[in-house]
């Protein structure tokens, strides 16, 4: 505390001191908005013109720092912010006029709240007089993503607009991220104020003043007496280790008491799938032998999830002998889905490295000995499993990619079965690299994100894994990347459905293939329409070949990989099934 105290006295002094020397000017609305973007380190903007926003489209010029990407369909300006925010730990900035182009934001804006991503969404809106009359294009922009952000503003003067900015920025970084909206009527835009640089902190300013508490000395005792008295204990990482960037405390504190991991959909890649304590994802389609320890452990210990019914399936069966021991920043999370007998509310950097402190070295190879002796029975039962050796396999597009990236690369999915090939049977190993919609399972997804990923992360070699339904929700954004030069490789797992839904048609509706079979266009040839590089992949063979190939061309590529059209993702649970009730793949019956 006396460490922050003088923090914030030295921040107080600093800031007092340059207040007396900022460049106090009289601006238009729209300048101040570019202005306190500049000063928050905004550096890119996705987004569309319209008329409402249209003076800080105008003002945007004079700000050659600020580097706005024309997408075009303002969705994917709101998921290629989400996914540069993911990527770099930045905020993700999206801009859209009023009426549909600020609806067109809602679905991208409620993918980053379910995924906890700090967004801030900036929207034009009619003019003040005009606000509540049905002028042309106007839309309650804040009704409507109310329940989808963590805040939203309606600037109604000048004079408010930077201290809204930062005040959003801070919102969107602290505590458990999330998007926060701005919404600008054009007359506000229009008309002067004075711009006082200096005049509120900025969310830098403002979070290095606010240290992480470290969580009480009874809760980190009582959790290390449950962990000295578990037999069968496992860690349950989420995607709050990765917005923590707990990822050494989350190693240290598996080394030390030698508890095998487990990593959720949004938490692979916070833990090395090579090391040796890493036994792989659970729920509706993890591995049999994590969902059966799932079963029979006496501690969980959840670190930055939240009990998704995904990850849970019937929750009086989940874990029905374990204690729990529940690390999240989120109070709210706390017994919603399950009771903590140790609820820690703290940042899971702060946590675990506290924790670790606590509890003695252990050794658990026995119960890991037993956990890996299910996972190889089940292997050997996967040996007698048909397959078909012609087409590409989705477990070889996932290993091909792989080996020709040499596992650095960050790769973003879509949703459907290709997401969980891709999350089985990719091996994560680079931190972070596993990008994907989880919460709300939004197809359209992918593309769009991986613009944001590549231009936060330039440098790194960044593959779309997607299905010919998704791919073509927003497959349009091939002619941003081509436009901003981005080379992006992108894989489509092609069956001609929307596979996972014909997936549960198939398991629970009599194999009534109700509006799934979807068509598409030749890739190769709209990739070429669009400028980038198109390919089609029909033999298995010909998987490493077409992968290599792609990496070695400069620029985006798409591969059309054509694989079997009923292909399923195993192991699969019902819904509303215990998960360890799961529908595994059937071997071939000998005669």
């Amino acid at each position: 505390m006396a460490i922050a105290a003088k923090a914030m006295q030295q921040q107080s002094t600093i800031h007092q001191t340059s207040q007396q020397e900022e460049d106090i000017r009289e601006l238009a609305g729209s300048h101040i908005l570019c202005e306190a973007l500049v000063r928050e380190g905004v550096e890119l903007l996705y987004g569309y013109p319209g008329g409402t926003i249209m003076p800080f489209y105008d003002a945007l010029t004079s700000y050659p720092t600020l580097h706005h990407v024309l997408v075009r369909h303002e969705q994917a300006a709101a998921h290629a912010a989400d996914g540069y925010a993911r990527a770099t730990g930045k905020v993700g900035v999206c801009v859209a006029t009023s009426g549909p182009g600020a609806t067109n934001l809602v679905t991208g804006l409620a993918t980053a709240y379910m995924d906890s991503t700090p967004v801030v969404a900036i929207t034009g809106q009619v003019g003040r007089p005009l606000i509540g009359r049905d002028a042309f294009q106007e839309t309650d922009i804040l009704g409507v993503t109310q329940p989808i952000t963590k805040h939203n503003f309606l600037v109604r003067n000048t004079e408010e607009i930077a201290d809204i900015v930062h005040e959003a920025f801070r919102i969107a970084r602290s505590g458990r991220p999330g998007p926060v909206l701005i919404d600008v009527p054009k007359d506000v835009q229009q008309a002067k104020a004075y711009y006082h640089p200096l005049a509120a902190m900025t969310s830098d300013e403002y979070l290095c003043l606010h240290v992480s508490p470290r969580p009480a000395a009874y809760l980190l005792s009582h959790a290390g007496q449950l962990i000295a008295q578990s037999q069968r204990p496992l860690i349950m990482a989420g995607h709050g280790v990765i917005l923590s960037n707990a990822y050494a405390e989350l190693y240290a504190f598996a080394e030390k008491t030698s508890i095998p991991v487990i990593t959720t959909l949004l938490g692979l890649s916070a833990f090395p799938d090579t090391h040796p304590l890493h036994i792989g994802m659970p729920g509706m389609h993890g591995p049999a032998h994590v969902n059966e320890a799932i079963g029979v452990a006496d501690l969980i210990i959840g670190v930055g999830l939240r009990f998704d019914d995904r990850v849970t399936g019937k929750v009086s069966e989940f874990a029905p002998h374990a204690r729990i021991i529940h690390i999240d920043i989120d109070p709210s999370e706390m017994h919603k889905v399950k009771v903590a007998t140790v609820p820690i509310v703290a940042d899971a950097k702060v946590a675990l490295s506290a924790l670790t402190e606590v509890v003695a070295p252990d050794d658990k190879n026995v119960w890991l000995e037993e956990i890996r002796s299910w996972e190889a029975g089940d292997n050997e039962r996967l040996q007698g499993v048909r397959r078909n050796n012609e087409l590409p396999d989705p477990i070889g597009i996932m290993q091909a990619i792989r080996t020709a990236t040499n596992g650095e690369a960050i790769i973003v999915t879509d949703v459907g079965q290709h997401q969980m090939w891709a999350a089985r049977h990719y091996c994560w190993t680079r931190p972070n690299s596993h990008i994907t919609s989880g919460g709300l399972g939004t197809m359209g997804f992918a593309l769009p994100a991986a613009m944001g990923v590549k231009m936060g992360w330039p440098d790194s070699t960044v593959w779309v894994v997607a299905g010919d339904g998704g791919i073509q929700m927003n497959i349009q954004e091939l002619a941003t990347l081509q436009q901003e030069g981005l080379s992006v490789k992108v894989a489509i797992m092609n069956n001609g459905y929307l596979g996972m839904v014909r997936q549960w048609q198939h398991f629970f509706h009599a194999d009534n293939y109700s509006e799934t079979p979807i068509s598409g266009p030749d890739y190769v040839k709209l990739a070429d329409a669009y400028g980038v590089t198109g390919m089609r992949v029909t033999q298995r063979e010909e998987i490493e070949t077409a992968v290599q190939h792609a990496m070695q061309i400069e620029g985006t590529v798409i591969i059309d990989f054509v694989i079997e059209s009923e292909a399923n993702v195993f192991p699969m649970v019902a819904p509303g099934s215990a998960i360890t009730n799961m529908i595994k793949e059937v071997p071939e019956e000998k005669s």
